[in-house]
């Protein structure tokens, strides 16, 4: 659900143009690589929360959670930070001083990844989420949850934003935030309400 999300924003992406295009291709190159800390915390996640989970731990359950969440938030911060206090560095690599759309593309990436600092924690939140479900054996409400935040609220949002009121790009990455800001609340959510009631059988 959320990789058809990315791939339908390149497709939007497409239909603004090629400088657009390649400054949402760049960002998005960016923050996969800052994204590969949470997705390996996501996994660690599964194998705490899963260890307790068969022990029938809730506390366990609810500690490895809390951890998993503080680790990957403060991991998030960082690369929140990075992207905002030196996107150039970060995007320059993937450029062609010598082209002439070079400092549009910059300028276009740039605000990419302003908005991309901006839903680092959440895109983080979405992950660990989901990770710590599947500890739980928790699989089908949350990709009934991916579904609804993605392709019910994210994408929707995104070509509002892009088209019909005219933000362009941002609005495309600001539509995307918005997707992974429902799953990460819903999933984070779910997680919790389970733990708290003594891990209820899944529903």
């Amino acid at each position: 659900a959320e990789v058809g999300l990315f791939s339908a924003a390149s497709i939007m992406m497409g239909w603004i143009g090629a400088v657009a295009l390649a400054a949402h291709g760049i960002a998005l190159q960016i923050t996969s690589i800052a994204f590969m800390l949470p997705l390996g915390l996501a996994s660690a996640a599964t194998v705490r929360v899963g260890l307790h989970h068969g022990r029938g731990d809730r506390v366990g359950v609810g500690r490895a959670g809390v951890v998993v969440i503080m680790i990957a938030a403060a991991t998030a911060v960082c690369s929140a930070l990075l992207f905002w206090t030196m996107p150039d560095w970060l995007i320059g690599p993937y450029l062609d001083e010598h082209n002439d759309n070079a400092t549009t593309v910059l300028a276009t990436a740039r605000s990419f990844l302003f908005i991309a600092a901006c839903f680092q924690i959440v895109d983080s939140l979405q992950a660990i989420g989901s990770g710590m479900l599947r500890g739980l054996k928790d699989t089908r409400v949350p990709m009934v949850i991916a579904l609804v935040s993605y392709w019910v609220i994210g994408m929707p949002a995104a070509y509002l934003l892009a088209f019909p009121l005219q933000w362009g790009g941002v609005g495309i990455w600001s539509g995307l935030a918005c997707g992974l800001l429902a799953a990460a609340t819903l999933m984070n959510w779910r997680f919790f309400r389970r733990q708290r009631f003594s891990l209820l059988p899944q529903s």
